[in-house]
This record gives structure tokens, sequence and C-alpha cells, in this order.
């Protein structure tokens, strides 16, 4: 699948707002502790993404009541749903000048379609030392997940089963949707949350979108988004 740019601008993808808050002294704090002896982006990526994974629960594994919506929230709570991970995954490497968007996925509750469906979060990373950007999942890792952070190849949380319905959406959106922060703000219980009220899907891009995006592929100008190929040499 071929990811798109909702802006050609990576500046909009490193801008502080009300869910990503990384002027927050405890992200502040968090990024200090967690890029002391990086030495590179993707050490810093890497850092920050296995925090999120593996240090922040996600609250329907840990069976937890608690809606946490800002990146700093989840932070402080060492927990939230996907939508919540993702903002802090966001707000960690927006503070050092990484490019960090949001992409999102329908997938099914459970293991099948009975179960009902969800829009899940993740994000999308632009590295500058590679020109590329890298889709990574840090819902949170368990019996069946192991999502991992890789450069060459994506390995994410949910595989999507077409034959279900599941959907890969392309965008890869400056801030999160807001369907997605209207269902944290508007509940207060997340179990009830999880099984209940999450949105279902997303509204697909449009021919109007897609002008007003330049229809930016991130393949389409890789002398901005990738390198270019060698050519080859017998």
């Amino acid at each position: 699948m071929k990811l798109i740019l909702e802006t050609p601008n990576l500046q909009d993808y490193l801008v502080e707002d009300e869910h990503v808050d990384f002027g927050h002294s405890q992200i502040r704090e968090k990024v200090n502790e967690l890029f002391g002896n990086c030495y590179n982006e993707i050490d810093q990526v890497t850092k920050a993404y296995e925090f999120v994974r593996d240090e922040i629960a996600h609250s329907w594994d840990i069976q937890s009541a608690r809606i946490t919506r800002t990146a700093s929230e989840a932070l402080i709570f060492k927990e939230g749903i996907c939508y919540a991970k993702a903002n802090l995954l966001a707000a960690l490497l927006r503070t050092v000048k990484i490019p960090m968007g949001f992409c999102y996925q329908r997938a099914t509750l459970g293991d099948t379609p009975e179960t009902g469906y969800c829009i899940h979060a993740l994000n999308a990373v632009y590295l500058s030392e590679i020109n590329k950007w890298v889709r990574l999942d840090a819902r949170g890792n368990k019996e069946g997940v192991n999502a991992q952070f890789l450069i060459d190849r994506e390995q994410l949380a949910f595989p999507i089963r077409t034959y279900y319905d599941e959907k890969d959406y392309p965008m890869i959106y400056k801030k999160p949707l807001k369907i997605t922060m209207d269902t944290l703000i508007n509940n207060t219980n997340c179990l009830e949350m999880y099984q209940y009220h999450l949105p279902t899907d997303i509204k697909p891009i449009s021919a109007v979108e897609n002008v007003l995006t330049g229809g930016l592929t991130c393949d389409r100008f890789p002398s901005l988004y990738e390198k270019p190929q060698k050519p080859h040499q017998p």
C-alpha cells in the first residue's frame, strides 16, 4: 500500500496541540531521560517506540476503566488505548523535531466480524537519515500481537484481513482524527467505550481531498521522501 501525506510540509507533522501536548513538563522530562544516550534519530525513534509500546499499558489489556486522552495523561497514568498511546509517541518524537503522523486501520474488535469493528490508531515517522516514512504501532504486544519498529519492512500489531472487511487507510494525518479524540472526550468508562462506543469507520479519501493534498504518495517525490535507487551495475 502506498502511503499518502495529508500535507507536503513536514513542519505540519511537528506541531503541538491540545492532544499532542509535548510542552508538558513531564513529557519534557521523559524526553531527556529517554534520549540522553541516543546518537541518531533511529535510536531516538526506537527508544520512544519501545517505551510507549512496553511501558504504557493498553487500558483494555489491564481492564482499566480510566480514559486517558492526551499525551501527558497517557504518560502520567502509564496507560491508554491506541488513540492516547499514539498521541504520546507523537509527542515524544515531535519534541526532538522528528516528524510524526497518525495512521488508521479498521479492524475487528475480536477475532471475527461478529465481535464488531473499531478504528485502530498507529503512527508514521519520517526518518530523514533514510528519507522514508515508516509506520509503527505502539499499541502494546501480547499473545498473538508482536509489533516491531523496522525500517526495511512493516511489522504492525494487526495484519489486515480484507476478507473480513478490515481496512488499511493510506493517509498519514498531521494530527489525530477528531472522531477518535471526541470518542475519548465523550466517554467516562474505558471498558464500556472500548466495547460499545469506538468509531467503526472513517471517511475515505475523497477526490477533493486528494486534489487538496496534491495526491502526495510518499514515493511520488523521491527527492523529498525517499533516497533514489542506485542504478543497477553489473
